[in-house]
């Protein structure tokens, strides 16, 4: 059975290569990491991205395990106590940070397209306060003058199953009634645009982490062949 891996990784990673004498292979396999990403973090490429987080104060590790494992390279370290997953039931969503300049344009569709919905319940969907949502409402917001109305799923602020029950629920108590014969071709239109905005962000992410591997992997064997060349 896979044993679980630090709560931070990385930085936990980075104290091990700092602070033992573990070899990458130990740390890298300990921490859930590539051995590589070990090795850059050795070579300083990758640690300085990172606070290095000691796995013996937080209780992951013991100083006996550590040991055990720098007089046997082959020995392999065991999880002394697995992090607590800590789970969010109250409290306002999490946004991203790159996220949150977009939440006003979001309100504004809300308020826009369903003033139904109270501000109780934008608050609760999109992360934010009633004070921003009546600066939004009533154009007293610093940044009024640049908020553009766009659906909050397409700007990845909620997904469609959330907005969907928020609309009907507050559909509902305002007693408006759904006849179900809305345009159903502009609801296929506007499904396919999200699907494809959505395949476009989780493409240009993987892009965007491949390329940042496949840099620190180059700029690690870069400087190895230098150290290399310098020692010869």
């Amino acid at each position: 059975m896979t044993q679980p891996t630090p709560l931070m990784p990385h930085a936990t990673a980075s104290w091990l290569v700092d602070n033992t004498g573990l070899t990458f292979e130990q740390i890298a396999e300990f921490c859930g990491l590539h051995m590589l990403e070990v090795q850059a973090m050795a070579d300083d490429l990758a640690s300085s991205k990172y606070t290095g987080r000691d796995p013996v104060r937080s209780g992951e590790l013991t100083m006996a395990e550590i040991e055990k494992g720098q007089a046997d390279p082959n020995y392999r370290l065991k999880m002394h106590k697995a992090p607590v997953t800590v789970s969010r039931t109250k409290g306002p969503r999490y946004t991203p940070v790159s996220k949150r300049q977009d939440k006003p344009d979001g309100i504004a569709w809300i308020l826009r397209n369903h003033p139904e919905i109270s501000d109780a319940q934008i608050g609760k969907l999109i992360g934010t306060t009633r004070t921003t949502i009546a600066a939004i409402r009533d154009r007293s917001h610093w940044n009024i003058a640049n908020i553009q109305p766009k659906d909050p799923v397409t700007l990845g602020l909620c997904s469609q199953r959330e907005l969907d029950a928020i609309v009907a629920k507050a559909a509902k108590r305002a007693g408006i009634e759904d006849d179900g014969q809305d345009d159903i071709r502009l609801g296929d239109d506007r499904e396919a645009l999200i699907e494809e905005l959505r395949a476009e962000r989780e493409a240009a992410s993987r892009a965007a982490s491949e390329a940042a591997q496949e840099a620190e992997v180059a700029a690690w064997l870069e400087a190895k062949r230098a150290a290399e060349a310098a020692g010869e």
